[in-house]
């Protein structure tokens, strides 16, 4: 996908692994916090939105000091709202990806399985069905 091309990283620090997130909580608390997550950025983009629109209200007005406050304001707001909307689509994106590679191909059951093995290196994960025991590979 085009956020494993090297343009974010694949690791992801502010939620935990698949394997890490399914032998804790299970597969859908993990699939239900990677969307918390998402939303919770997506959120920090819209208030950066609206800092923007602030930002550039404020820019009518005021001596040379205080519009260069404001242009500062500007591109910190615009860089964390970039920021914020990039981590939003990876998460989303990540998450949505793993969910459509839950079901068991051979009873057809989602998102009840447990981690047999992982492959960091190729960033995949081995599971195995709870309901019939098949074991088949996610792409993390």
């Amino acid at each position: 996908m085009w956020y494993r091309s090297g343009t974010m990283p694949a690791r992801n620090y502010l939620n935990r692994r698949l394997s890490d997130g399914v032998r804790r909580v299970g597969f859908r608390k993990w699939y239900e916090r990677e969307l918390l997550s998402s939303h919770a950025h997506m959120l920090l983009a819209l208030l950066c939105t609206i800092a923007l629109m602030g930002s550039l209200e404020a820019f009518n007005g005021g001596t040379l000091a205080e519009k260069f406050l404001d242009i500062v304001f500007f591109v910190v707001s615009g860089a964390i709202g970039l920021w914020a909307l990039r981590r939003y689509l990876y998460l989303l994106m990540h998450a949505e990806e793993v969910a459509n590679q839950a079901v068991c191909p051979q009873c057809q059951e989602y998102g009840r399985f447990t981690v047999a093995s992982e492959d960091r290196r190729n960033d995949q994960v081995t599971v195995c069905c709870r309901k019939c025991q098949h074991h088949w590979t996610i792409n993390a």
